[in-house]
């Protein structure tokens, strides 16, 4: 008889994890909790493929504000993490879950004896797309279009001050909306 109840006790606790882990919601990323919010990986620069870099000068074209200096001012970094690179290289496209980082710098100029130079100084912001195309988090306005999407400014790297992604995020994105909201042509990584 006691061995019997040994045998059920067993078999219910090796059944109880299976139970739990039913009711718990399933996350596709460690940079995104249950409910949508997304947070800024902090091992990228050591750990995630360099895609390539922009460098944004002083005065863009912003819509009805052509000529203000362009928010976006600085060297841009991008990277991601290498499985989602070699997947995309195989299957052309993003596959879920998969983080970008654009890391913008300000610019800084200097004379050097190999000439005039221009480099990345104090990083000011981090604008970051996580590839979502289910449509995991349809009541959180920084997920839309398969992208969930976050800027994080330097002075506090753990806020996401991006309120929708449609009015903060997408619009910058418009020009590459056919290449999957990514400006792909800008990444040797890619080829």
């Amino acid at each position: 008889m006691m061995k019997i109840m040994l045998i059920g006790l067993l078999f219910m606790f090796l059944l109880m994890p299976l139970a739990v882990a039913g009711d718990e919601p399933v996350l596709f990323s460690s940079y995104v909790d249950s409910k949508g919010n997304i947070a800024l990986p902090s091992d990228f620069r050591s750990s995630w493929v360099h895609l390539g870099t922009w460098v944004v000068t002083s005065q863009t074209a912003v819509g009805p504000r052509i000529s203000e200096t362009s928010p976006g001012t600085g060297l841009h970094n991008v990277y991601t993490q290498p499985e989602s690179l070699k997947e995309y290289k195989k299957a052309g496209k993003w596959p879920d879950g998969t983080v970008i980082i654009m890391e913008i710098r300000t610019i800084k100029w200097d004379d050097t004896p190999t000439g005039h130079v221009i480099y990345g100084d104090e990083t000011t912001s981090w604008f970051v797309m996580i590839k979502d195309s289910k449509g995991r988090f349809e009541n959180n306005p920084n997920w839309g279009d398969g992208w969930g999407w976050a800027l994080f400014k330097r002075n506090d790297p753990k806020k996401n001050i991006s309120t929708n992604c449609k009015n903060d995020c997408v619009g910058c994105h418009e020009a590459v909306r056919s290449s999957d909201w990514v400006f792909i042509h800008g990444y040797p990584a890619l080829k």
